[in-house]
Order: structure tokens, then C-alpha cells, then sequence
């Protein structure tokens, strides 16, 4: 696969998680799509970082070059992790609480 591939893949997915976060009213719904958008974010990491290493290696066989990007992929999905975990606490004590899981429903908790 060319990195084009890659790229059209990566938008499209991050597209996918922009249009549901934007149009629905589940909160899990929208925890989904965030999610979705730091994995296509990842995706396009990991390929840059496969095309970085493919181009340095042709000059020198013994090259690190492209690992900075795969370790950052690794924090990220640790905190994306974390925020999974306090995300969730977050939505099933809101659902004890008011038995919906709606978003709309956290305007009204402003007044």
C-alpha cells in the first residue's frame, strides 16, 4: 500500500468520527467517535513513520529513523486509555443519576 492509501483511509475515518460526534446525542455514541478519530490520527502516524524509515533506511542499513512517531502513538493510546476509564466512570454515574445518557440533558444541568 502506498501512503495515499493510508492518508485516504485516515480521513475517511476521522470524517466518520467528526459527522457522529457533530450529529448524535448518545454520549456513548460520541465517546465512540473520538475515539475513532485518535485511531485514524495513529494510522496516519504509524504510516508516516513507515514512509520516514523507508526513506532512511535506503541511505544508511543501521537507521533508527521513524521510531519517534511509533513511540508517540504509544502515549496516545495511553491516554487514550486513561480517558476511556474516566470517561466511562463519568458517563454510567451520570446515568445513575438521571437515568438518560443524553447530551442535551447536560445543558439543563448548567442553571
Amino acid at each position: 500500500m502506498t501512503i495515499n492509501h493510508y492518508i485516504f483511509l485516515s480521513v475517511a475515518l476521522f470524517c466518520i468520527g467528526i459527522i457522529g460526534v457533530l450529529t448524535r446525542r448518545n454520549m456513548i455514541i460520541i465517546f465512540m467517535c473520538v475515539e475513532l478519530m485518535l485511531n485514524a490520527v495513529n494510522l496516519l502516524l504509524v504510516a508516516f513513520s513507515k514512509m520516514h524509515y523507508l526513506s532512511a533506511s535506503a541511505f544508511d542499513a543501521a537507521t533508527k529513523a521513524g521510531t519517534d512517531a511509533q513511540l508517540f502513538v504509544f502515549f496516545v493510546m495511553v491516554v487514550a486509555a486513561a480517558e476511556v476509564s474516566v470517561g466511562l466512570a463519568i458517563i454510567v454515574m451520570m446515568y445513575r443519576n438521571t437515568h438518560s445518557i443524553d447530551v442535551n440533558f447536560l445543558n439543563r444541568l448548567k442553571h
